[in-house]
């Protein structure tokens, strides 16, 4: 079974990965099981069975060039380029994990030191969901 931290650092460079290519903002909902993991987005058009192959290309690409994970912490000031939707807005401090120079977002999960450790990434399902959300269920193998 694949670890969480393998998961949720999967999470982080599917969801940049959404985020840069697609134009879809940060994963909307997220739930992390060690079964498989599902995530929701909204992309600002509908999606092919080419981009979903893509999706899990670029993902594994980025997964292959084995990034150094690392966090940093920054003020809530210093932290206000980022997408802090999800931060209590009461933190003062804020956890950055870094995936090399490919993604850096608010997060205090678990993930791994290098995305080489995460293993071979599967696209296992989609669906198109309420309110055009695009729900992403995966695992890593």
């Amino acid at each position: 079974m694949a670890s969480l931290s393998r998961l949720h650092t999967a999470e982080h460079i599917l969801s940049a990965v959404m985020r840069k290519f697609y134009g879809a903002p940060r994963d909307l909902e997220f739930h992390l099981s060690e079964k498989k993991t599902k995530c929701a987005y909204q992309p600002h058009r509908e999606l092919t069975e080419d981009d979903f192959r893509q999706i899990e290309s670029l993902v594994n690409a980025e997964i292959a060039r084995d990034h150094r994970v690392r966090e940093e912490f920054l003020s809530r000031a210093a932290a206000a380029d980022f997408d802090l939707w999800k931060v209590p807005p009461e933190a003062g401090t804020i956890r950055i994990v870094r995936i090399g120079d490919f993604d850096a977002q608010p997060c205090s999960g678990q993930h791994v030191n290098h995305t080489a450790e995460i293993g071979k990434f599967v696209l296992l399902s989609h669906e198109k969901r309420d309110e055009g959300r695009l729900r992403i269920r995966f695992k890593v193998e």
